[in-house]
């Protein structure tokens, strides 16, 4: 291996692509996730229940299940460039649209439609890192990916408890000034796109030809060892044993990176009350923190060990074990700092599962696995929160609801341990061209 070669390389990737696409991650997930902190209002102004406002959360991942798969596979024709940007422009536009919503069918139907507008955008870029990015620096690609989506949770919850304050000015009410301001710059964001996201490492001005061919032989080498390449159909890879095993594993693993997310403000409330709307941000951005780390240090220590399997499993057991005890721990500050573990934990494995999932994967193929993976994932966020709700509802506590995700959590571990394992069958051959793959 030429270590200058795959230095400079690697250097370039990190310093053109990952920057730009932490950016538009953080976001897609800001204006995804900013409906938790804009509920601490909104629910009182628009007469919304705990199950009606998660009714409305929920709304979203109907849209987002169906039309999940279509736009990745979309995408591998169209190019990613033109693809990602009409996703974030689109999504740009419903989620400042949100800030007229002024009944809970009005805020069910924006929900719906800004899920249909940002159905595919993260699979797309899990499926354009694994064309950029060798095997032995996917982990570490996959955490700064993640991170844009932790970040909008660390940074971006106590900015919308901030516009919440907003309240009044021009007689508008925080929660709409919250839609409005976070949406534009999906908008503003979604144009640079087209200027600043080459579609392969062939259309990269920034990279050398030697860097070009390096990289292209490199992932070539990478995709050989992949359990379904280019040569299986999208559908027929739908139906594969490994692709719905992590299915199962990252379906799982949404009980805690949804479930907890999106209820995450309205759970600090219910302990902390009496805290002003940007305390109770600030509260509900310190565990992100903590998952921005883990996942940095969980991806890098993977790679670096050549290992995948503890790696990907043993967080989501820890995550569990961890809400499990904070549900049951009669101490206030115990219970905030298990609940910090539980989402640090949680993410953490992020990073890892996706770098098995392109191992696995490749092709068109890989693009659909992806995006059904996800989908798969999705549909915990169509019916958790409404059960969630439901709970607290018939309870007046979040404890019950709190415990089936921690089982779930534990039980993904485990199920990840199993399906990360190497597989023990031979390599396959190598593809002919980079472009067979990535598109």
């Amino acid at each position: 291996m030429n270590s200058d070669l795959y230095s400079s390389t690697l250097k370039q990737l990190n310093a053109r692509i990952i920057p730009f696409i932490v950016i538009c991650y953080f976001v897609a997930n800001l204006d995804k996730t900013n409906i938790s902190i804009a509920a601490l209002q909104m629910n009182a102004d628009l007469g919304l229940s705990a199950g009606m406002y998660g009714l409305g959360v929920g709304m979203f991942y109907i849209s987002y299940i169906l039309f999940e798969i279509p736009s990745n596979v979309i995408m591998t024709k169209v190019g990613a460039r033109r693809w990602i940007a009409r996703i974030m422009i689109t999504w740009g536009i419903v989620s400042t649209g949100m800030a007229f919503v002024h009944s809970a069918n009005q805020l069910y139907v924006m929900r719906f439609l800004l899920g249909m507008c940002e159905a595919g955008f993260a699979p797309g870029i899990i499926y354009y890192i694994s064309c950029w990015f060798p095997k032995s620096n996917r982990a570490r690609a996959m955490s700064f990916f993640y991170m844009g989506s932790v970040a909008a949770s660390i940074i971006g919850l106590p900015v919308s408890g901030a516009i919440l304050n907003m309240h009044g000015i021009a007689d508008v009410a925080g929660w709409r000034w919250l839609f409005a301001l976070e949406g534009l710059p999906a908008v503003v964001l979604g144009c640079l796109v087209l200027r600043h996201l080459p579609d392969t490492p062939d259309h990269a001005s920034w990279l050398s030809s030697e860097q070009k061919t390096w990289l292209r032989q490199r992932l070539q080498q990478d995709n050989a060892g992949v359990e379904i390449d280019k040569n299986h159909s999208w559908l027929s890879a739908l139906k594969d044993k490994t692709v719905l095993l992590l299915s199962l594993v990252w379906f799982l693993q949404a009980f805690g990176s949804i479930g907890i997310t999106l209820f995450m403000p309205l759970i600090i409330k219910s302990v902390a009350a009496g805290q002003s709307n940007v305390v109770i941000g600030l509260l509900s951005a310190v565990p992100f923190v903590m998952a921005c780390l883990f996942m940095y240090l969980n991806g890098r220590h993977s790679d670096k060990t050549n290992e995948r399997s503890w790696h990907l499993g043993l967080p989501l057991i820890l995550s569990g074990l961890a809400l499990a005890t904070a549900v049951y721990s009669g101490n206030l500050v115990v219970s905030y700092f298990l609940l910090v573990l539980t989402v640090g934990f949680n993410f953490a494995l992020t990073p890892v599962f996706w770098a098995v999932t392109t191992e696995k994967l490749a092709g068109v193929a890989a693009a659909a696995s992806i995006a059904f993976i996800n989908t798969v994932a999705n549909f915990v966020g169509l019916g958790l929160p409404p059960v969630l709700g439901k709970i607290k509802d018939m309870t007046n506590s979040y404890h019950s609801g709190l415990l089936i995700v921690a089982v779930a959590l534990i039980a993904g571990g485990i199920i990840g341990i199993l399906i990360s394992r190497p597989p023990r069958d031979t390599l396959k051959s190598v593809p002919d061209t980079l472009s067979d793959n990535c598109k």
